[in-house]
């Protein structure tokens, strides 16, 4: 997925750019780490509803990012609660590829 991402941007995925993003608000009231935390490889909480969010990062949770169909149905959801827009093709593989690099 993360190739497909970067082939997609035209750019090679930057980690650092991806954390970045992940802790930033974008003009809305939340950021990806409000219902994530701040360290996603722990269990997070929706901001709304209060549901267990199992961790986001690969490394604590082996299914994430494994069916594209999902990812990009959650990238849609996510996205638009953070940024009030679909996310673009390199802040997909910046957040990816920051999410791939922690460790459990």
């Amino acid at each position: 997925m993360l190739a497909g991402y970067a082939k997609a941007s035209g750019q090679a995925p930057q980690a650092v750019r991806g954390q970045q993003f992940f802790d930033a608000t974008h003009g809305k009231e939340w950021s990806c780490s409000t219902c994530h935390t701040k360290l996603p490889t722990a269990e997070g909480t929706h901001a709304s509803t209060r549901k267990a969010i199992t961790p986001l990062a690969p490394a604590a949770n082996a299914k994430r990012f494994t069916d594209s169909a999902k990812t990009e149905k959650w990238f849609r959801r996510n996205c638009n609660d953070v940024l009030g827009r679909e996310c673009t093709a390199a802040e997909k593989a910046d957040v990816l590829a920051w999410l791939i690099s922690l460790k459990p």
